[in-house]
């Protein structure tokens, strides 16, 4: 049998490398020159990600994986706080939670060796089909085309794949515009530091702004402590944070936006809103070429909904089914399990029955995680309501009298 694999990305990827170790004939195309030129946030890998990846990878990447991971384990609970900075709240315990957070670059270059000779870069897709033989073929902008016995997209929320398959787009804009960075935690005041610890953190405000704050630390909280081991790009505590708005002609404006030009209208726009300048001080302290847009799409929760078409030779998984918002952390574990599944379901039936199982799986599997990512996007969304921007400055002040009674005892 011969896979061909249309995406590089961490679902692709993770597809190829499974493929590979199985024996299974694999080609990864990809259109990206370098597989370190991503961006985004950390990525969350929860204990089915995990185990996923356990049978997808060989032992040693496993290791490098988790050396150069961010045990939540270690971090002290998320918190929550008021775009004035009062703390609002903590989430739950995390002493025994196995999730660890990793660089995307990271995660995606282990991948990719993982991957090897069989990952093809700079190979721009421009077409799929069946030829008239019912074998599944993927061209190229090149000129050049390949053929195999089964044809996985792996190509994101923008999937060539699965628009094929399903006639139409699979997912839209969930109403809200992302805008991610980096800021290295010794560039904050010792004020800041010590206001926001060693966790991550969601900072809600009224009119649908929101920020997340994601902690990590790969080399004093790494999972597996193998220095020798060590491949992250995040050499010491670092927040990865996550600003949001509602879609809108004032973030299409600043999506057009990069670096600190990007970086100084994002300030504007938050004190604009009336967030104070110490929330802000690790946006205004972010590495200015780290700063970026993106969209945030969403398919249907509905399990009914994913992937509507009759399985085949030619599928697709991840983002290109599944499409899911970053605010559950759950995305690119769940590309990493529908990898997985499509690996073992194909070493035990034959086509088209094995991909009819998996894209059965893959329905309930995306559809729980859409219904996690979609809750916070709802949340944030309402509070961009007349009643739910009320709400969100009138409770404000009420948590946080709540929050320090409850501390106190």
């Amino acid at each position: 049998m011969r896979v061909v694999v249309v995406g590089g990305g961490i679902g692709g990827l993770a597809l190829g490398s499974g493929l590979r170790r199985a024996g299974v004939e694999v080609a990864v195309f990809e259109r990206d020159t370098d597989v370190r030129a991503t961006g985004g946030y950390h990525i969350t890998l929860d204990g089915p990600a995990q185990e996923a990846l356990r049978g997808l990878v060989a032992p040693e990447i496993v290791e490098r994986i988790q050396a150069s991971g961010s045990a939540l384990r270690l971090r002290d609970p998320d918190a929550f706080w008021d775009r004035r900075g009062r703390f609002l709240g903590q989430g739950r315990d995390l002493r025994d939670d196995p999730s660890l957070d990793i660089d995307r670059i990271t995660l995606r270059a282990l991948l990719a060796e993982a991957v090897g000779d069989d990952l093809h870069l700079g190979k721009v897709v421009s077409g799929v089909g069946y030829d008239e033989d019912g074998s599944p073929w993927v061209s190229f902008a090149d000129g050049s085309s390949t053929t195999g016995d089964l044809v996985v997209g792996a190509d994101g929320a923008h999937s060539l794949v699965a628009r094929f398959l399903a006639g139409g787009p699979t997912n839209a804009p969930a109403g809200i515009v992302g805008f991610s960075g980096r800021t290295s935690v010794s560039e904050l005041s010792a004020g800041e530091r010590e206001r926001l610890g060693s966790r991550s953190g969601l900072v809600v405000g009224p009119h649908g702004a929101a920020l997340y704050l994601g902690f990590l630390d790969p080399v004093g909280n790494a999972v597996l402590d193998r220095p020798e081991l060590r491949a992250s790009v995040t050499t010491g505590p670092t927040f990865i944070w996550g600003a949001m708005f509602p879609d809108s002609a004032v973030t299409g404006a600043l999506r057009k936006l990069r670096g600190s030009t990007l970086q100084a209208a994002l300030l504007a726009q938050f004190r604009e809103l009336g967030w104070s300048a110490k929330v802000l001080e690790v946006l205004e302290a972010a590495d200015p070429e780290s700063v970026a847009a993106f969209r945030f799409n969403a398919a249907s929760s509905r399990a009914d909904d994913l992937a509507p078409w009759r399985a085949g030779r030619i599928t697709a998984l991840g983002d290109a089914v599944h499409a899911t918002p970053p605010t559950a952390g759950m995305g690119a574990g769940a590309a990493i399990r529908d990898a997985a599944d499509l690996v073992e379901r194909l070493g035990s039936a034959v086509l088209p029955s094995a991909v009819e199982g998996f894209e059965a799986a893959m329905r309930e599997r995306g559809a729980a995680v859409l219904t996690a990512a979609m809750g916070p996007v709802r949340w944030i969304l309402f509070t961009d309501t007349a009643v739910g921007a009320a709400l969100t400055v009138a409770a404000a002040p009420i948590l946080a009298v709540a929050s320090r009674v409850l501390r106190r005892h």
